[in-house]
């Protein structure tokens, strides 16, 4: 079985080693040379999530994509995720045929519906149509990934009829996923429209999600279609040893869970939960890159999954430590993941 290994960031803003946080600007040109210094370091795949926030400044990951692809050869780049709710499918699919195109076929997307809500009011959706924006859009989009002129219609947008949509992409689709938190109802829709399943694991046993990887199996088996691969997503930071990984990660980890809380409807960590999660069975990847690698390797084959993506940083760490994380991540954490599987 081949396994592949991700680095995902959501821009989160820098603070230089006094604590003073970086301007959005140098965040967003840090994320672009840490793109770079991924493929250096080994890693597969970087992605860059949609967020629309002071402490996560990124609203168009495409265009950060872009330039990591202008600067870089074999790491394949996409969104983790893309907040295609309040999006326009033909205009995502358009940004990433065009990353497609500029990377020379490394681009992939991880459409999501929007755990952080800050894009419906920021761009004049209603909340209460939350799942009918997604599944409508996702329809669409799996329809815009076959090529070939796009005859449609819904509630959400203008309707499109033999409509053809550019650029076309060299060589069949992009690889696409849907991002589920926990629902259910997402692996099967994901399963009914041919998309692989991302698991966004930020809390709990991981080994829980194990029936939704077996339930979007069954459900490509009852839609008639062939297996698809399940990736993993988790927060987690890498250092040197397990003690400077929690000490660097915590404080930041507490300030920002407890900023979104009131609207995710996230328990406020303490240190107790913190240990908790950072735990064999816990879904935070904290520690030295033994400690790290074993989890990843245990929750791999727990899952059935054959990618795992490192959410790495959180809005205050520095940029050097993020580099260490990578570092860490592709020469050592990698290398022993792929040991202890094989």
């Amino acid at each position: 079985m081949t396994y592949t290994f991700g680095l995902d960031t959501f821009g989160d803003r820098n603070s230089d080693t006094d604590g003073n946080p970086l301007s959005h600007a140098q965040t967003i040109r840090n994320v672009a040379e840490e793109g770079v210094f991924a493929e250096q370091a080994g890693v597969d795949f970087f992605g860059i999530g949609e967020h629309h926030t002071g402490y996560f400044p990124m609203p168009a990951g495409d265009v950060v994509l872009a330039a990591i692809a202008a600067r870089t050869e074999r790491i394949r780049l996409g969104s983790a995720v893309t907040v295609l709710s309040s999006d326009d499918p033909v205009r995502v699919f358009q940004r990433y045929s065009t990353l497609n195109a500029i990377s020379g076929g490394r681009a992939e997307v991880i459409l999501g519906r929007g755990s952080s809500i800050e894009s419906f009011p920021l761009f004049g959706y209603d909340l209460a149509d939350y799942e009918d924006l997604f599944d409508e859009k996702a329809t669409l989009f799996a329809e815009l990934l076959k090529g070939g002129p796009v005859t449609w219609e819904g509630k959400t947008r203008p309707a499109l009829l033999n409509q053809d949509v550019v650029p076309h992409t060299e060589s069949g689709p992009f690889p696409a996923w849907i991002g589920v938190g926990g629902n259910p109802q997402s692996v099967i829709r994901a399963a009914r429209l041919g998309f692989s399943l991302a698991l966004a694991i930020i809390g709990g046993p991981p080994a829980r999600f194990s029936a939704y990887s077996q339930l979007f199996q069954r459900a490509l088996e009852k839609f008639g279609r062939p297996p698809l691969p399940v990736l993993v997503h988790s927060p987690g930071h890498i250092a040197a040893t397990d003690e400077q990984a929690k000490a660097e990660f915590w404080p930041r980890w507490r300030e920002i869970i407890t900023l979104v809380a009131p609207e995710r409807g996230f328990a406020i960590p303490t240190e107790e939960s913190f240990d908790r999660e950072t735990g064999p069975h816990g879904a935070l990847y904290v520690g030295s890159p033994e400690t790290v690698a074993h989890k990843i390797a245990t929750n791999l084959r727990a899952l059935e999954a054959t990618r795992f993506d490192l959410k790495y940083g959180m809005p205050g760490l520095t940029h050097d430590q993020l580099m260490t994380n990578i570092e860490l991540y592709g020469h050592q954490v990698i290398p022993r993941v792929r040991e202890l599987l094989s």
